[in-house]
């Protein structure tokens, strides 16, 4: 439901246009220096403000309530609040009776009995991933590896120097985009995942399929690899390290980490909250009617779904990372 994890567990809370949105971490190790710097770089990487993502921009500063103490971690709960203070509700009340297409309005409504708290998306926000991004920071203090990523794809566009320009057209179009987020992590030990049910792979795609948006995810070199024989993808080992040649299989074999860079690479598909008017079901009239959006919205979400993906991945990787050393 709201929470993932077995050592290392979130549990997320919230609504967008609620009093606030926040995240349980259970599971830190006690005495790691708790890396503020790092916390606050990446709930900035978060914020709006870039061209092509909405006009609402919060504060996002980190209200700390529980688990830290002395500037180290205790090893109790942690316990990370982030309040609402730039709402306007009054934009999504026509969404009530005619939900917006791809959106969740109208599984959310059906699923809760009409009592979702509906304004701004409610529980199914991406306002929700500040705690996320947050959790996963302290997850990344943990792991102690280097995380890199980037958007390599946005719309038909592969050059992100021109992002800018090309979405400014497509705000200016009243539309949206979605994208293609890699990561890639070096400094894995060997041995993190398990078989089957809790290997790197099944782990990470739980946590990034529980991001809002989220449609496809591939590992290494993914779905091209339809391409090659197999003795093109097997990445030949050429030390005693486990160093391989190449990465097809984007630094995992079974499941398991071998030690060369993890690679992720996350599709983002466009917002559904766009100023086009649309022809949709009106549930009030019994009619399909035209609908206008109103709000403040991302025309394209994976701008700043780049450090959500990417801290997803890190708690993930942190869960597995203390079950392989309980063994230990």
């Amino acid at each position: 439901m709201n929470h993932f994890g077995t050592l290392f567990s979130v549990n997320i809370y919230g609504e967008s246009h609620g009093k606030a949105v926040g995240i349980v971490i259970d599971g830190m190790t006690p005495g790691i220096l708790v890396d503020e710097a790092l916390l606050l770089s990446d709930l900035n990487r978060r914020k709006a403000g870039a061209v092509g993502t909405t006009k609402r921009i919060e504060a996002d500063e980190p209200n700390i309530l529980s688990g830290v103490y002395r500037g180290y971690t205790t090893g109790a709960p942690i316990h990370i609040q982030f309040q609402n203070t730039n709402t306007r509700s009054e934009d999504y009340q026509n969404l009530l009776k005619q939900p917006r297409p791809g959106h969740a309005d109208f599984t959310s409504f059906i699923k809760y009995k009409g009592y979702a708290d509906q304004r701004g998306g409610g529980h199914f926000s991406g306002r929700l991933t500040t705690g996320i991004v947050a959790a996963g920071s302290f997850a990344k203090m943990l792991l102690k590896a280097n995380f890199e990523s980037k958007l390599v794809q946005v719309g038909d566009l592969t050059e992100m120097n021109g992002l800018d320009e090309y979405l400014k057209k497509i705000s200016e179009s009243f539309d949206s985009v979605g994208g293609i987020v890699e990561v890639n992590v070096n400094g894995l030990e060997v041995g993190i995942g398990e078989p089957f049910f809790d290997s790197v792979e099944s782990k990470i795609a739980h946590m990034v399929f529980s991001v809002p948006a989220i449609k496809g995810i591939e590992f290494g070199v993914g779905f091209k690899g339809i391409e090659l024989k197999g003795s093109q993808f097997n990445d030949q080992i050429i030390d005693e390290s486990g160093t391989t040649k190449t990465n097809h299989n984007g630094g995992l074999n079974g499941g398991i980490t071998n030690g060369n860079t993890l690679v992720v690479r996350v599709f983002v598909k466009p917002a559904s909250s766009i100023f086009l008017k649309q022809d949709t079901f009106d549930f009030e009239s019994k009619t399909i009617q035209t609908l206008q959006i109103e709000g403040r919205h991302d025309a394209c979400i994976a701008r700043r779904a780049v450090v959500v993906i990417e801290n997803a991945i890190a708690i993930a990787l942190a869960d597995l990372y203390l079950q392989k050393k309980s063994r230990e």
